[in-house]
């Protein structure tokens, strides 16, 4: 399927097929196709002069393509926190370990990593949402599940260390370029993100809260992507439409999807794009529909 088509949908409803929140199906009809069938009448009757219409001078318009046609005027970017713009200093296992061990942990590291992923891939059973508010309850399970003990001052002091700046490292080069997004291409910002209120005291420490606009917080807004609330609140907050927005993120179904259902662009990091560099040149060139490689 033609990606250009795919990021099209949304622009010919009356093509689109049937829609569906997080898979959706294109019908077999493309409309580059149709474009270049368009092409080759144009062309065809352009070489045919009948009386009294003189042989066109001016190139038919149905010679543009269609990304050129319709490419939006993007106002703002939207970013993932974890996993996109942060990632953790260290890994989990081995902050787990570390602090676990004056407290009796016997498991090595690839035991707590196992343990840490079985427990956070596992449906969160008191709520639909995992972070609210400071999000405790939800990482308590976590941490006790992942090093076998239930110890409350193992899980504060581990709660506690993931609440600072250092804890985190950010992306290579995103400060630099989003500034440069900001200042040069005049584009609002904003971070997208699942997590608890502590990422706002993580931002402040990065020195990252300067270079957004808006901090959007699931914990905070009392939804989860993919809920297309999150990004319409980004949007909200920033003034623009959420068809002027494009989001980052590294979830397929969390960033990609539920950007799309807002009516946002979502470029998926790590395919899309790989840094943020490659994101300030894809929002200069105004290139929000090819070579992405991601799909629907």
């Amino acid at each position: 399927m033609n990606r250009q088509f795919t990021s099209l949908k949304r622009f010919f409803p009356q093509i689109a097929g049937s829609s569906h929140r997080y898979n959706q199906t294109a019908p077999s009809y493309d409309l580059l196709d149709a474009t270049q069938n368009c092409e080759r009448r144009s062309d065809r009757s352009s070489n045919t002069q009948s009386v009294g219409n003189p042989i066109p001078t001016q190139k038919p318009l149905a010679n543009k393509r269609w990304d050129q046609l319709l490419q939006p005027k993007v106002k703002a970017l939207l970013v993932d926190a974890a996993g996109t713009l942060l990632s953790p200093s260290e890994p989990a296992a081995e902050v787990y370990l570390r602090y676990g061990k004056k407290y009796g942990v016997k498991l090595d590291a690839r035991e707590v990593l196992l343990r840490y992923r079985e427990a956070y891939n596992t449906p969160w059973g008191q709520s639909t949402l995992r972070y609210v508010d400071d999000g405790r309850p939800f990482w308590k399970s976590i941490v006790s599940y992942a090093t076998n003990c239930n110890n409350e001052d193992l899980f504060e002091e581990i709660y506690e260390y993931y609440a600072q700046g250092d804890a985190w490292s950010v992306s290579p080069g995103a400060v630099e370029a989003l500034h440069r997004i900001k200042t040069e291409l005049n584009l609002k910002t904003a971070v997208v993100s699942n997590f608890d209120t502590r990422l706002r005291r993580i931002m402040h420490e990065l020195g990252l809260s300067k270079v957004f606009d808006a901090i959007i917080v699931s914990a905070e807004v009392g939804a989860e992507k993919p809920n297309p609330i999150l990004f319409e609140a980004a949007c909200d907050a920033l003034g623009v439409e959420t068809s002027a927005a494009v989001h980052v993120g590294d979830d397929r179904r969390n960033d990609l999807y539920g950007a799309r259902d807002a009516g946002c662009f979502a470029w998926l990091w790590g395919a899309d794009v790989h840094n943020f560099a490659e994101v300030e040149r894809r929002l200069e060139s105004g290139n929000m529909f090819g070579d992405s490689v991601s799909g629907v």
